[in-house]
């Protein structure tokens, strides 16, 4: 078990709110897939990843794996989120407080279960 487990509960929690966000997109998270040029007709993917993400997250807490290689896809996940912000130009709010701060999180959060797993 991973001990303490809230950091990655705590992740989890924020996917889930962000997965409700998108199954209807809000105005800003409408405004930030449109501005980073994804595809509408691939929207339908995103609350579904952050659902099975937190999922994994929340399963980690018992099976530290698990939390090692969702918290490090959430990294991932999150470099490429910058990566199309940058590709995009986008370089406001969504790119420096939104996803930066998701990999920042994400990091953390990888971080300290990667030295839980040592």
């Amino acid at each position: 078990m991973v001990e303490p487990w809230w950091p990655l509960a705590a992740l989890a929690a924020v996917q889930l709110v962000d997965a409700a966000l998108c199954v209807r997109p809000a105005s800003f998270v409408r405004d930030c897939l449109t501005d980073v040029r994804f595809p509408e007709r691939s929207w339908w993917m995103l609350p579904p990843i952050k659902v099975a993400a937190a999922a994994g997250l929340v399963l980690g807490i018992w099976l530290s794996p698990l939390a090692l290689l969702t918290s490090g896809m959430l990294v991932l996940y999150f470099v490429v989120a910058i990566t199309m912000h940058l590709r995009a130009r986008d370089l406001g709010r969504n790119l420096f407080v939104n996803a930066t701060g998701m990999l920042i999180l994400s990091g953390a959060v990888f971080g300290f279960v990667l030295t839980q797993a040592g």
